[in-house]
């Protein structure tokens, strides 16, 4: 399977082509993004009810681990667009029907990922922090607060890269059935190694959009729509079909 280099230009030009179908598909994908929304919500309320606001920035970057998986339904909805269908709710299920198997294999490795990223924050918290609960209030003079940000920080880094190298390019494929996992996976690795500066960009570009937009929730079904349309267009400029 070929693969194109990309720079900088071709990621402001899969953001612009992202933003457009977000835009055309508006209804549906808020819809859907806001699931994860309302989970999200569930979540940090209970973090914030039990005193361990500091964790709340740790939960919105294990976003990103599972983010990958939540794909699968953006495709369908973009597909049904494509092919000038009727846009409903149906199209999400349908894009998971379609994709391969092989999706809930590399969606078990995001899972494992997450929880380790989860256990070792939630280590670094019990020793840095202890059961002292902490308020919103109290994140700028709470000791440990720094310290645990510092450290969560550099595990969550290490973790989403591994992540990112294995599952920027071959969630796409998957979910559009044109490689196996293991052919998928080696083609992600090697996009990324290939253009390595502009893969690191486009990380940071996703990292820096949907954290901040988990953490502003209000956002998000804004941010998420935008930001699985645009890794689309990117895919099928690096991978383009043949």
């Amino acid at each position: 399977m070929p693969i194109q280099s990309f720079s900088s230009a071709t990621i402001w030009r899969a953001l612009a082509d992202g933003w457009r179908l977000a835009s055309a598909t508006r209804g549906v994908s808020i819809a859907y993004s806001l699931i994860f929304v309302f989970a999200g919500g569930l979540i940090f309320g209970g973090l914030l009810l039990q005193g361990w606001t500091p964790f709340v920035i740790a939960a919105a970057g294990a976003f990103m681990l599972v983010g990958p998986v939540i794909l699968a339904g953006f495709y369908g909805i973009a597909g049904a667009y494509e092919r000038g269908e009727r846009i409903a709710f149906g199209n999400v299920l349908a894009g998971f029907a379609v994709a391969s198997r092989a999706l809930w294999a590399l969606a078990l490795v995001c899972g494992l990922l997450f929880m380790i990223f989860v256990t070792d924050a939630a280590i670094l918290y019990a020793y840095m922090l202890g059961q002292t609960p902490v308020w919103v209030a109290d994140l700028a003079t709470a000791a440990g607060v720094l310290k645990f940000f510092r450290w969560a920080s550099v595990s969550g880094l290490v973790v989403a890269l591994l992540l990112f190298g294995v599952s920027a390019f071959s969630v796409p494929l998957l979910c559009e059935r044109r490689a196996g996992l293991v052919e998928a996976v080696v083609l992600s690795v090697r996009v990324v190694f290939d253009s390595f500066p502009a893969a690191m960009l486009w990380a940071a570009v996703l990292a820096a959009l949907t954290i901040g937009s988990v953490l502003l929730l209000p956002l998000l079904p804004l941010t998420l729509p935008w930001m699985a349309y645009a890794s689309r267009a990117l895919y099928r400029q690096v991978l383009p079909a043949s």
